[in-house]
């Protein structure tokens, strides 16, 4: 790519900083972005990360690892070269990585999106000569409906259902996407209730600061519950499990980006979509990258070659990234926590409830 940055089987690795940037496997240093285990991964020797990722990612990584976290924009030199994070918007503690080195300035931005979102903070341009970035979302047919509709669409599908005397199950990622729906939801309709792994995502945002409304562990429940007019936050995994038929009558519905396009509300078999994602959509990409204004713009993931194709026409030096080692569902699969995570990190568990052998 440049003189201190290539392309490995194992991710982005800096050279004079002897470090990988969101490594696909294990690596002995690790500089991470944010703690989606698409990103985090488990088995690294050494972890950096901003500040405001340390309660999510000592819940998900190794406790015999080693940590350190910066605030946001501080600078921390690692052979030669100036590291630093700054807010991308995508989740709690999620960041864009600056590099500086010998007089060029690099940004990865990880996972982004652009826009308020109570539950982490706004992404921030970052101007630099090169750039990386993410193209999930990267066609022009995914344009984001605004955030407060989508939150009164769900309100009131929640209010109907309980006049109907349903349970309402919404499914999104258990680290991110669930906690910025609970910070969506209107608490005086019924009760919120979550699934293990969503509410120890809750716990995580909670000794953070973020607030969240008042929210009951699934498990907690003893014996035959009323669950009618009740909220449920779930992951997507459980969809057509026997641990939805506790509920009795109920409505589903789907959280995400991809419930623009048509028909995938159909695929997931749910009754329900609602387009709300944490990533850029095709005009907030564009948006962006003439902030950030770098002479060469490197795109990954999702729609890559398109975006460069359509970058190039605009006339930007803009290129595809090869994203050996990371595929589109990853964070689709990234609430479905890994067996080590699960055995290590208790993520199913209700808080202070043993883990099973």
């Amino acid at each position: 790519m440049n003189n201190f940055l290539e392309s490995t089987s194992q991710g982005l690795y800096c050279i004079p900083g002897d470090f990988h940037i969101d490594p696909h496997s294990p690596v002995e240093r690790a500089v991470v972005t944010h703690a989606h285990s698409d990103h985090a991964r488990w088995g690294c020797q050494k972890y950096l990360a901003a500040k405001p990722c340390e309660q999510l990612l000592r819940l998900r990584m190794s406790p015999e690892a080693e940590f350190r976290f910066l605030p946001y924009g501080e600078t921390l030199t690692v052979g030669g070269v100036r590291v630093s994070f700054h807010p991308a918007g995508h989740i709690l503690g999620s960041a864009q990585i600056r590099l500086e080195y010998q007089g060029q300035v690099g940004l990865i931005t990880g996972d982004y999106k652009l826009g308020t979102d109570p539950t982490c903070e706004a992404w921030q341009p970052v101007r630099c000569h090169w750039m990386v970035s993410e193209s999930t979302f990267g066609l022009p047919i995914y344009r984001w409906p605004s955030q407060e509709g989508v939150f009164q669409s769900i309100n009131q599908w929640w209010q109907e259902c309980r006049d109907a005397g349903k349970c309402c199950l919404l499914y999104g990622y258990a680290i991110g996407k669930s906690q910025r729906l609970l910070a969506g939801l209107d608490p005086t309709i019924g009760r919120i209730y979550c699934h293990g792994a969503v509410e120890k995502g809750n716990e995580a945002y909670r000794r953070t600061g973020i607030a969240l409304p008042e929210t009951t562990y699934v498990g907690s429940v003893a014996g035959k519950h009323d669950w009618r007019g009740t909220m449920v936050v779930a992951v997507p995994s459980v969809h057509g499990t026997p641990w939805v038929k506790k509920f009795g009558r109920c409505s589903t519905a789907m959280s995400s980006g991809w419930m623009a396009v048509r028909g995938a509300r159909r695929r997931r078999s749910v009754d329900r979509g609602f387009v709300l994602s944490d990533h850029v959509d095709w005009q907030s990409l564009l948006t962006a990258i003439d902030a950030c204004n770098p002479e060469t713009v490197w795109l990954t993931h999702g729609y890559a070659a398109s975006v460069a194709r359509y970058l190039v026409e605009q006339g930007r030096d803009a290129r595809v990234l090869d994203s050996r080692g990371r595929s589109e569902v990853d964070e689709d699969a990234a609430d479905e926590v890994s067996s080590n995570e699960r055995a290590n990190a208790s993520i199913d568990p209700a808080p202070g409830e043993a883990k099973t052998p």
